[in-house]
């Protein structure tokens, strides 16, 4: 595939995200550089969506380690069940906060971030990463994009 999106910005979030995964699933495959294929997924999200900040975190020993990632720099490292990331972490799910002020802990890499999703990536029944979507408004995440995110993660999974 092109290094180039095709996005109808004029579909609902839901035919978006469907119109976007297979161009990531195409973009990867064949790709073993797990570096590459996660720049290149924390890049198209934020180009198709405009989130704030996308990004991994991988897991490495009892740390959450900064990875690729897209927007203003970030928090380096995340101890497990800290914040939003370390608390996806410790429970292998997704955590949407539609506020993030209302999250207790809540580690503010940057004040602008107003609302966040953290999904695991799971190999083997282990967290190995989360991907980490911030959004610089309130409420910007619903069911749409936890279903898509979710799909994409499992792909995700078969890079590690």
């Amino acid at each position: 595939m092109a290094e180039e999106l095709h996005l109808d910005t004029t579909l609902t979030k839901a035919e978006q995200y469907r119109q976007l995964l297979p161009q990531i699933e195409a973009l990867t495959t064949g790709e073993p550089d797990l570096v590459a294929n996660l720049a290149n997924t924390a890049a198209a999200l934020r180009q198709a969506f405009g989130f704030f900040w996308v990004g991994f975190y991988l897991v490495k020993d009892d740390e959450l380690v900064l990875g690729p990632f897209q927007g203003p720099i970030a928090c380096t490292r995340i101890r497990r069940g800290k914040g939003v990331c370390g608390t996806s972490w410790s429970r292998a799910e997704t955590v949407l906060v539609p506020d993030v002020e209302q999250f207790p802990g809540h580690i503010a890499c940057s004040s602008d971030s107003k609302s966040e999703i953290v999904v695991p990536v799971l190999k083997d029944g282990q967290v190995v990463a989360v991907l980490d979507v911030d959004s610089d408004q309130l409420n910007d995440f619903d069911q749409a994009d936890q279903e898509a995110l979710e799909q994409l993660m499992t792909l995700a999974a078969r890079w590690f």
